[in-house]
């Protein structure tokens, strides 16, 4: 486990499997990072340069909850304003990937007993492209969302993350796009540019690395029980579930980076790992 000071100097040393791609949990934050120029954005942009080009990516994002499993299936999904309240410029942001049908019936079939639903309305919101437009600025790499099943358990999230790990096989690009820590009403604006985060964050957030460390998923599922005040960290599941994902997709041999360990406005953090060979 090494945390990134400088991924772009760091970067330049990793060396990827040949035979399965890496998998992302990445903390995504506010929708600003995806016009900003933040330390968060530049470590993903030189994380897109540093990972093996992928065939096709997919996102767990929590800004897709349904009731049912379901995933993109257009040609061409639309690029999804899914918030309110931000500067114009942030809301003519197009992000034109294109689509994978074909990949979203394959994944169909590989996430069976699961019913997953072939949707073709919505697109990709915020916790997709507010990370890919800076890992991958072409837009030339198919893109897919898989969406949160907000009525089931979370081992179900987990139990489905490990049906899809032959995904990393054929090249494809797994990314859980939430936040570890992610409490909105708690946020200190004063504190948004200073790396400030609460006591009880810095707490929670050092379990949680220790336990995705040790692989201890059981607890992470469970995670009520990590801390007497984890309800400030997780006061709802939606930027919690897609990290189980990645937990999921873990194979035995991969080797673990976190990065973009930071906090914003004392109440969010930032934090991010990746899986690889």
């Amino acid at each position: 486990m090494q945390s990134l000071q400088d991924l772009y100097r760091f970067s330049q040393t990793l060396s990827y499997s040949e035979t399965i791609m890496p998998t992302l949990f990445i903390g995504h934050g506010s929708p600003m990072n995806a016009i900003s120029d933040t330390v968060f954005s530049q470590n993903w942009h030189q994380l897109g340069q540093s990972l093996p080009t992928p065939k096709a990516i997919l996102v767990i994002s929590a800004h897709w909850l349904t009731k049912g499993s379901a995933i993109t299936a257009m040609d061409f999904p639309e690029t999804i304003h899914d918030f309110r309240g931000f500067p114009q410029p942030l809301f003519e942001v197009d992000y034109p990937a294109p689509g994978a049908p074909d990949l979203a019936k394959s994944i169909q079939e590989m996430a069976k007993p699961v019913d997953l639903h072939l949707d073709h309305d919505w697109g990709l919101d915020h916790g997709t492209w507010s990370i890919t437009r800076h890992m991958f600025p072409k837009a030339d790499i198919p893109v897919l969302q898989l969406s949160i099943d907000y009525y089931k358990p979370l081992e179900y999230h987990y139990q489905l993350a490990t049906q899809l790990r032959e995904l990393r096989k054929k090249g494809i690009l797994i990314i859980g796009s939430g936040n570890m820590i992610h409490n909105l009403r708690m946020l200190s604006w004063d504190q948004m540019e200073n790396n400030y985060g609460f006591d009880w964050a810095h707490e929670i957030n050092a379990v949680l690395q220790q336990h995705i460390a040790e692989n201890k998923v059981q607890y992470l599922i469970d995670y009520e029980k990590l801390h007497p005040q984890i309800s400030l960290a997780v006061p709802t599941l939606e930027h919690y579930i897609p990290m189980l994902y990645n937990l999921g997709l873990k194979e035995a041999k991969d080797e673990l980076l976190f990065f973009n360990d930071a906090y914003v406005g004392g109440s969010l953090s930032m934090t991010s790992f990746m899986y690889y060979q």
